[in-house]
């Protein structure tokens, strides 16, 4: 048999730890010139440094397997870099609070985030629809650059509706626009409207603040730091760049805004809300729970 095609050998023991142990570091510290380790590059260092005489990339993955481990796989996340205290503890229970209870009549809660660099991308040539016999849409490789919007939205956590604005800039005035179209909108006797926003500077700058002291109705809460999940706006954006930017050709940004409004329309034809549970949060809250376990 090809050993290159794959060897069904049993190497050491030892073999394997060092296998493992390799796969373990990143390439930088063994180093190699990588940014992951795959099964070749695995069985070439294992070679190189003389710890085996040949090896196959079938079987280092073989050997990898039987140990859970995938050191080709990225999973991407962050550092928190705001404490799991109580303090985060309180905003997180007021955000579950706030999707999960039953609303009086008098209140709304809105979810506010804004798509920045929204591109109309228009291509040299226009895009075909699929046809039968598993043709796919055909979308022109090559596109020109010809500006960028920025959208800001609000969705609204109990029917759906969505409200948005397409603006050139993104600073606080183009912010209370929003929040003036909002105020149009809700009849007088919806007498308090929750704001869930992020932490970023136009959400909190002064003329946004004033803004708020003249409509004492509207009422903010944030978001944790890096913890933008936990707008529901965000689960809307990513039905948008699914069904609408995907494959953005767009003759240039005044059509980009007109059709980001259309779809805007349609979706309100059907809109609905998210299904948000206590158990949403339940994770967690389960790790600053077990942060202040710990601190105690």
């Amino acid at each position: 048999m090809n050993r290159a095609a794959g060897d069904r050998r049993a190497f050491p023991p030892a073999v394997a730890a060092q296998l493992v142990k390799l796969a373990c570091e990143l390439p930088d510290a063994a180093g190699r010139s990588l940014s992951l380790w795959t099964c070749s590059e695995l069985a070439r260092s294992l070679v190189r440094d003389g710890l085996v005489e040949t090896i196959s990339p079938q079987s280092v993955q073989r050997i990898l397997l039987s140990q859970k481990l995938k050191p080709w796989r990225v999973h991407y996340w962050l550092s928190p870099k705001a404490p799991r205290d109580e303090a985060f503890r309180a905003t997180v229970l007021d955000l579950c609070d706030l999707y999960k209870r039953a609303l009086s009549p008098h209140e709304r809660v809105l979810c506010l985030d804004e798509m920045t660099s929204l591109q109309p991308r228009p291509r040299d040539s226009e895009t075909r629809p699929a046809l039968p016999g598993l043709k796919p849409v055909l979308l022109e490789h090559t596109y020109a650059r010809k500006g960028a919007t920025n959208l800001l939205a609000a969705f609204d956590t109990r029917t759906g509706e969505v409200t948005g604005i397409c603006r050139q800039r993104k600073r606080q005035l183009e912010f209370i626009e929003l929040l003036d179209v909002l105020d149009r909108k809700f009849d007088p006797s919806v007498t308090l409207i929750h704001l869930v926003c992020d932490n970023v500077s136009m959400h909190r700058g002064k003329l946004t603040r004033a803004w708020l002291e003249r409509h004492p109705r509207f009422r903010m809460h944030f978001t944790p730091v890096h913890c933008s999940w936990m707008n529901q706006v965000e689960q809307w954006f990513s039905i948008l760049r699914r069904k609408r930017l995907k494959a953005p050709n767009f003759v240039d940004v005044a059509d980009l805004i007109s059709k980001i409004a259309s779809f805007i329309s349609e979706w309100n034809e059907i809109a609905h809300p998210f299904a948000w549970t206590p158990k949403s949060f339940n994770k967690i809250l389960a790790k600053v729970d077990a942060a202040l376990a710990a601190a105690a």
